[in-house]
């Protein structure tokens, strides 16, 4: 067992690095996330409520087999997060579609709900760092954060596109250009890493989602038309491709550290 005062060693950690294939594979997960709960909600005719009951269960399945494996597995950690930013869609559409909850509420309240599971995650471990997951209880912050910040990006992303009324492709520019000032400051003022890494995840889920529903949605509604089906098989197969990639230099990551132990 490691010592309180050891650093836990990379190949323990249960989530990648945020490098630059992690961000792309995220932003089309979010994508997915909005396309696809759409796809099953409205052209499969599930309605919101079917369609929220079967994703939480694939989640749940997908979640128990991310925490089985007590390490960073490319596959099963991914395919969580398609599936969260589903659920995470879901259950904004759901307040709001289904019990009517204003999208300037569902904004503030997930604000709330999000904060204060950073506020408990903080007060427990004394650190929001994705690179220190490496315990059962981390892990458990780290996706009830991740879930929180689909539904509040859903709600913000719907509520500047369509309350705000600026539409989708000026709603997913706009959001772009946040995480880029967000960029800029931790490149050149030194912002806080960790609290770079959470504003921008938390802002390219209304960025994705914005794209994909101007990808998805038809003309008369300010999109290009391209359906949820063949936008959401895209990015899919974007994702599975780039997933593969990740798979085998994790591989190699491995080797590498097994050839360095037995040195």
């Amino acid at each position: 067992m490691l010592a309180p005062h050891t650093p836990p060693a990379p190949s323990q950690n249960r989530v990648p690095d945020a490098t630059l294939d992690f961000w792309l594979v995220k932003l089309m997960a979010v994508t997915i996330g909005e396309t696809a709960a759409d796809y099953l909600a409205v052209n499969l005719g599930l309605g919101l409520t079917v369609t929220s009951l079967i994703m939480t269960g694939v989640l749940v399945v997908a979640l128990a087999l991310q925490f089985a494996h007590k390490r960073y597995v490319p596959w099963a950690y991914w395919l969580v997060v398609v599936l969260i930013s589903v659920v995470g869609t879901l259950i904004t559409d759901n307040l709001v579609d289904n019990f009517g909850v204003r999208l300037q509420t569902t904004t503030i309240a997930f604000s709330v709900v999000l904060a204060a599971t950073f506020a408990v995650w903080y007060a427990s471990e004394r650190t929001l760092s994705i690179h220190t997951i490496f315990t059962t209880r981390r892990e458990i912050f780290y996706w009830l954060a991740i879930l929180f910040t689909f539904s509040l990006g859903t709600a913000a992303g719907d509520l500047v596109a369509e309350t705000f009324d600026m539409g989708y492709l000026a709603t997913g520019l706009l959001f772009g250009g946040v995480i880029a000032l967000i960029a800029l400051a931790w490149y050149l003022i030194h912002l806080d890493a960790i609290l770079a890494f959470w504003l921008a995840y938390i802002l390219t889920r209304p960025l994705g989602a914005s794209f994909g529903d101007w990808l998805s949605q038809p003309a008369e509604y300010g999109g290009l038309g391209f359906g949820t089906t063949y936008t959401s098989l895209i990015f899919l197969g974007c994702i599975i491709a780039l997933v593969l990639y990740m798979t085998l230099r994790n591989n190699a990551d491995e080797m590498d550290d097994m050839l360095l132990d037995s040195e």
